[in-house]
């Protein structure tokens, strides 16, 4: 798997503080649950952040902001920052805090029985 060790990096010590965080291996890269709700992530150089419907339009408005297109459909409520958007420690907090939010409100993935 190729992704930012940095930003995995990054992303691991701006969730420290919390109690039910798990690292898991997806998209081809790691991507954080938090509350067992899919959070935030590194997709090869860019953080995948679910940051929900409802600030997506005015997400994408943002530098280095793009809509997450998964299997050839935009998934909304999901975007990609890249270097660019997160390049201070202000921006990077700011799209920590907007998936930390979301995340509050977002309902967690039922699973599959086997």
């Amino acid at each position: 798997m190729a992704y930012n060790e940095q930003l995995n990096n990054r992303i691991r010590e701006a969730l420290a503080h919390l109690l039910h965080v798990e690292e898991k291996y997806m998209f081809g890269g790691v991507c954080y649950m938090v509350n067992g709700k899919m959070c935030v992530g590194i997709v090869q150089d860019e953080m995948m952040c679910r940051i929900g419907p409802h600030a997506y339009e005015a997400a994408l408005e943002k530098k280095g902001c793009r809509e997450m297109v998964f299997t050839g459909k935009p998934m909304k409520g999901y975007v990609y920052v890249s270097d660019e958007g997160m390049k201070t420690n202000k921006n990077f907090q700011y799209w920590i805090e907007l998936c930390l939010e979301y995340n509050k409100e977002a309902k967690a993935t039922k699973k599959k029985k086997k």
